[in-house]
């Protein structure tokens, strides 16, 4: 096996066994034959085929994102970065869920490739991909070098509007049984993927689209597989609204109730328990049902911050016993970004700077998000682990002075200090450029998949208004 050794690191972030923790080590080296670390720490005396300078670098251990969807997220650069609907507590999502149609394969396509380079530039190994299956999609995410958990969604309903008040549902429940079989026979297969680095989870689509039996049945069958589990969860008022209406719980009491919360699932969102301000219901048990049931959360502060809400707060999810994740759930999918405004947010919905610490969200986005997928050979740099890591560059203008490099990527830097990117020990970004995909290429199709996709607006729209109507531009036309 040939071995690759990174010689003379002047920082690397280090997992420490005994502490449970990151930790900086300096002047170490980092050594990998093929998939797996062997050697993290000072003086490797072994052999070694090649030789990487590792001065003036950072070895960051890769990120791992436990909620995405790059197979349609990208599509909506320009459109949803202002978009949402007053009526319905400010979210979009209903709204842009009728209107847009984001479902030809052509637009996945160059939709994905798009979002698997901007996760690949800002450190990602390791990514939950949820979205309703295309034709190539596995073999995509496959050719992008990237550990792939591919979580193929199903539902019982879809949401319909007839106004911007009240969030109506078409249910069919055989059509949902359809996808749900069709989804684990997608995730039965990965498996036997020739780049032995795909896996599923079951993912069944949003807590209210779901009937109580397509949600058991596919938890159990997560269970079966040892597969995780994720669902989006009190991701909205209306949908909190709904589902009180519907069972007299709240979303996470109700998933309770029916068998589906524990350590192998992975509650999309989570932010509106019943404790949060927009929703204040009279119970105040929903955290702590999270915690006792051990989930984890995936936290995407990105689309929410947007709409003008957000998670209160990140610190009580921790020091409630909460396993917390980090996703990017819209475009960029740039998790240094995420963490970044994470760590904002979470400070103003404590109103304490000392809630959290940005420790915090690298645990989340590394060795929190490796235990959500129930994987302990992932988010950490020691030896055995899988050589999934970055290398950041020091001498970066935007990362100096480096005092503390870590500080200066993530509030800094970001994307822009990430050099080098290696996953199972193959290196799939040189200095900053993606060598598996063709973001170039790739974005240029994106923006003729945009077009057509905002043509067929009025066709979809309940009111039939243009694309432009619904999302004008954020300056007038002169």
């Amino acid at each position: 096996m040939s071995i690759t050794l990174v010689r003379n690191l002047d920082w690397a972030v280090v997992w420490d066994e005994a502490a449970a923790c990151h930790v900086y080590k300096r002047g170490i080296d980092l050594a990998f034959d093929g998939a797996n670390l062997i050697h993290v720490g000072a003086g490797y005396g072994g052999k070694a085929d090649t030789t990487i300078d590792g001065s003036r670098r950072m070895a960051l251990p890769g990120l791992v994102n436990i909620h995405s969807h790059p197979g349609h997220e990208p599509v909506f650069r320009g459109i949803r970065e202002e978009h949402g609907v007053r009526n319905m507590h400010m979210t979009g999502l209903f709204e842009r869920s009728q209107a847009f149609d984001s479902s030809d394969r052509e637009l996945r396509a160059a939709s994905a490739e798009v979002a698997y380079c901007e996760l690949l530039r800002s450190g990602v190994t390791s990514v939950v991909d949820i979205g309703a299956p295309w034709a190539g999609w596995a073999d995509l995410m496959a050719r992008s070098g990237l550990r792939s958990f591919l979580a193929p969604g199903f539902a019982s309903a879809r949401w319909k509007m007839e106004n911007d008040t009240d969030l109506k549902y078409t249910w069919d429940e055989p059509d949902g049984r359809k996808r749900f079989d069709a989804s684990l026979s997608m995730i039965d297969a990965l498996a036997k993927h020739p780049c032995g680095r795909l896996s599923g989870v079951v993912s069944p689509m949003q807590i209210d689209t779901c009937s109580a039996e397509l949600l058991r049945d596919s938890h159990a069958a997560a269970l079966q597989r040892g597969l995780p589990f994720t669902v989006h969860i009190a991701q909205g008022v209306s949908e909190v609204q709904e589902m009180i209406r519907r069972t007299g719980m709240t979303p996470i009491q109700w998933a309770a109730s029916i068998g589906i919360l524990g350590p192998s699932t992975i509650l999309g969102h989570a932010i509106f328990i019943d404790t949060h301000s927009w929703v204040n219901w009279w119970t105040k048990k929903d955290l702590a049902l999270i915690a006792e049931y051990g989930c984890s959360v995936a936290h995407c502060p990105t689309p929410f911050a947007r709409y003008g809400h957000m998670l209160e707060s990140f610190g009580a999810y921790r020091q409630a016993g909460v396993n917390m994740g980090m996703g990017t759930d819209t475009t960029p999918h740039n998790m240094l970004e995420e963490m970044r405004k994470a760590s904002s947010l979470a400070r103003i919905a404590a109103r304490d700077i000392h809630s959290v610490a940005l420790a915090d969200f690298l645990d989340a986005a590394t060795v929190g998000g490796a235990k959500a997928l129930l994987r302990d050979d992932l988010g950490r740099l020691a030896a055995g682990m899988k050589a999934d890591f970055a290398l950041v560059d020091l001498e970066c203008a935007d990362m100096l002075p480096a005092r503390d490099p870590l500080r200066s990527l993530v509030f800094h830097a970001a994307d822009r200090a990430v050099s080098d990117v290696y996953i199972d020990g193959r290196q799939v970004v040189a200095e900053g450029r993606v060598l598996t995909l063709d973001a170039a290429g790739a974005a240029e199709r994106l923006g003729h998949a945009q077009a057509r996709m905002m043509a067929r607006v009025p066709e979809r729209d309940y009111l039939r208004r243009t694309a432009d109507e619904i999302t004008p531009l954020s300056l007038r036309l002169g």
